[in-house]
Formats: C-alpha cells, structure tokens, sequence
C-alpha cells in the first residue's frame, strides 16, 4: 500500500485522496515497514502522489494524530469489535486507525471521516467486505467520542504509551513524572525557532523567548515555515529548544576547529558556524546531508560536508571541540514524531547503545589534549544517557567531566546532581504546547594541553 492507487485524483471526492495517503502509510508502518518513521515514508509517497498542498497536509495531520493517540486509538477499536482488534490485518486496522483519529482528534466532519473510510474500504479488494464494519464501528466512535477522549486524557500513560516504555519511564523518573511526560506527549509540540547569536526575533514574528533565550516558541504557528518573517533573511532555525543546548554547551570560540558528528539535519552544525567555528559536518546520510547545505546556504554559513562513517575519520588531525549527536532510541521526541514509541522495541537499545559506545571512543580519540567533547542523544532511556557518560569515564581517566551550571540552560531543573544535562517533555509545559524534548548531553574535557 502506497496512497496512490485506485483512481484518478483529480476526479475523486474531495479530501479522499489525502485519507487514502494516509491510511496506506499507516497501514504500511503497522505491518511490512514496521520501524520506518513516519516523516521518512511519508515524505516520497506525498511527493509521488502530487497532492494539493491541503490535502498533502491533511494527510500529513491524520497519519500524525493517528500514531499521536494509538493507544487510546486502539484500546477504543478493541473494545468495539466483537471479536478483538485484529492487529494481524494491518490494512484494516489502518482504516478504523485512521477514521477514528479524525473522528477523536481532528477538526474534520465527522461524516467525511466515516463516508470516505467506508469508500477506501468498498474500492479495495482485501476490505470490501469489511466496509459495512467500518460504517459501524466508526459511526459507534462518534456516539461516543467523549467518553473515549476522557479515558485518554485520564491516564495517558498506561493507555496511550507502549508497555516497555511505560515501566521503563516509571523506573527511571518514577509515576508522577512518567506520568507528565506521557501527557506532555499527547499533546504535541509547538514550532521552535534558534536565533542567529545577538539576533533579536524579526519583526512580525509573534512567539516567547524561552529561558536561557537561545529559542523563541511559537505556540500557534500555522503559516508554513518559508513564509514566516526572518526565513529569507537566515535570521534563524528550525530546531527543537533542548536540542539547541548541547551545542551551545560545548563552547566555542571562533577560529577554533570543530567536529559536529552524525550532524544531519544541521541545526547544531548551524550553531556551531555562527557561532565562528570551523566546522567539520558528518553524517552517513548523503540526502540528509544535503538538507543541511541547503539549510547553512539559506542562512549564510559555511562548514565543510563529508558523507561518511563518523567511526573511519582520521585521527591525524584533532578537533579542539567534537559534538557527538549520537543514533538512538529517539524515545525523547515522541511529542513531535509520536511513531517513534510505536516502531521502536526494547531490544533495539543493546544494538544503539554498542554503537554509542564505539562512537564515544572513537569521538574521544578526536579530542586534542585540552580539549572538550559534549555527548549527547535524544533519548529518555538511561542506557543511552547517564549510564554511557560513567563508563566512558571509566575507560578515559584522560577526560574528566566539565559540570554544567544552572545559568547556562536558563533551569536548575534541567541539570542533574552530576552536573549534566537533562531535559523532559514534561519541562517548561508552558502555555498550549509547551514541554521540551528529552535530551542528556554530558561536557567532558580531555586533560593536558
């Protein structure tokens, strides 16, 4: 199932398009392509398929809001069908999935969300015979679409956040917490924005400085990105606010020379350019790697680009200063790619965090004496985090960690009893979306100089 399928858009009923975009990706991300992410499969089909901007858009809203409340989404359908949900048929799950987040979750009709679900089903083969269960089930969830949504918002945790993770988050941070950041991923996040240093916010565009004032947060941001005021001008970035912390952290001074690895999408990249550096930007992804060209060139920076293993650069020549954005879990941005909690297992942490290791020390030998290093990943999971900075330290009495004080991320609350960095979603809730990204980001510093 690729969205594309079954008729000549152009003659079709209104929005039908943009579901059945939507419900093939979902149904392809529930079944054969299952740990793909969604902005990864939804990004060729919607090009392929040439959509209407709206209907591009809407598909976009209904795959996101569906994956968002799965949960809840799916505990709702259970209970609903007679006989269970029956996750071994992707397709249809998809279609209830998908018909039921509008009906829950999206400012849509509720009849174009059920009519247009029964027509995806009549005009495929496989789920033809379903169509009249669709009609049922879904028209059932409008009747009762309160009492769903009130279940949800109730306990957001047990219902709408996988098992593994749950007890993980609980393990880690305890119930209360646990509980505020399955919350805070329910509901979304805003767009946040990475000031050029000195920079103040373009005129016309409305949003907060957020504490430590590198992001400014625009809470209602429905203007698409290009047309917002300062885009032309390169006087700032797309870029979550915990993320613009680690590498502000590292430091740097212009002139010095700095790695930035697993750099793609480039907003720290961006950072570390403005902020003078010589920036070398490396990445595996050649196509991500062009992005943040594209992204440096809008905004009159320059780093040198290589597309390659962070794990075969030369040693010959350290960096004064290396950025280790490291593969993980990504388990801390559920709030702005809520699949992520849905296409990842628990036994994927062993794979990521023997590959974080490698990268540390092969980050380490990077370092010249005298120099720093910040670690970093976008993971709520200790193993990713804490638990790698004490035995890296372990293995490199050479390094000693570099505390972080409270000043320089604008919260004691996000700097840990060891003086590293850690961020939630539940931090800085904010008005509307508010919230962070969960980030740890450790500063370590090479000894001699």
């Amino acid at each position: 199932m690729d969205g594309q399928h079954n008729g000549n858009a152009g003659s079709e009923v209104a929005g039908l398009p943009a579901r059945r975009l939507a419900w093939g990706i979902v149904a392809d991300l529930l079944g054969k392509n299952r740990g793909t992410a969604l902005e990864d499969a939804m990004e060729p089909v919607v090009h392929r398929a040439a959509l209407a901007p709206q209907d591009a858009g809407l598909a976009r809203a209904i795959a996101t809001a569906t994956f968002r409340h799965l949960g809840v989404i799916f505990h709702a359908l259970d209970q609903r069908l007679a006989k269970g949900l029956p996750e071994d048929q992707p397709g249809l799950v998809a279609l209830l999935a998908t018909g039921a987040a509008q009906i829950l979750y999206l400012n849509v009709q509720d009849h174009a969300a059920v009519d247009l679900a029964v027509r995806l089903a009549k005009a495929e083969p496989g789920l033809q015979h379903l169509a009249g269960l669709a009609n049922a089930v879904l028209r059932r969830i409008v009747r009762e679409r309160d009492a769903i949504r009130q279940e949800g918002d109730a306990d957001p945790l047990h219902l709408n956040t996988p098992g593994w993770l749950a007890r993980r988050w609980i393990a880690a941070y305890g119930e209360e917490t646990a509980r505020a950041i399955a919350a805070a991923n329910a509901r979304g996040a805003g767009l946040d924005l990475t000031l050029r240093p000195g920079a103040t916010a373009p005129e016309g565009l409305d949003g907060r400085r957020l504490p430590g004032g590198l992001s400014l947060r625009l809470d209602d941001a429905r203007t698409p990105v290009p047309e917002l005021p300062g885009f032309a001008d390169g006087a700032w970035w797309v870029q979550d606010a915990a993320a613009a912390l680690p590498a502000h952290l590292l430091g740097v001074r212009p002139g010095e020379r700095v790695a930035d690895l697993c750099a793609a999408p480039g907003g720290k990249t961006a950072q570390l350019a403005a902020a003078g550096a010589e920036v070398v930007a490396v990445d595996r992804s050649a196509p991500r790697l062009r992005r943040l060209e594209a992204n440096l060139a809008r905004l009159g920076l320059s780093a040198e680009v290589r597309a390659v293993d962070a794990l075969t650069l030369p040693e010959d020549q350290p960096f004064d200063a290396v950025l280790l954005d490291a593969p993980c879990s990504a388990t801390g941005t559920v709030r702005r790619h809520p699949d992520v909690a849905w296409s990842k297992r628990e036994g994927d942490l062993l794979r990521l965090t023997g590959l974080q290791t490698r990268l540390l020390d092969k980050a380490a030998r990077l370092v010249r004496p005298g120099g720093r290093l910040v670690y970093c990943t976008c993971s709520l999971e200790p193993e990713e985090g804490e638990a790698q900075a004490e035995a890296f330290l372990k293995r490199h009495p050479d390094f000693v960690r570099r505390p972080i004080a409270p000043e320089e991320v604008g919260d004691p609350a996000l700097v840990t009893a060891s003086g590293d960095l850690r961020t939630l979603p539940s931090h800085w809730p904010g008005e509307g979306r508010g919230g962070l990204d969960g980030f740890y980001a450790v500063r370590l510093e090479r000894k001699g100089a």
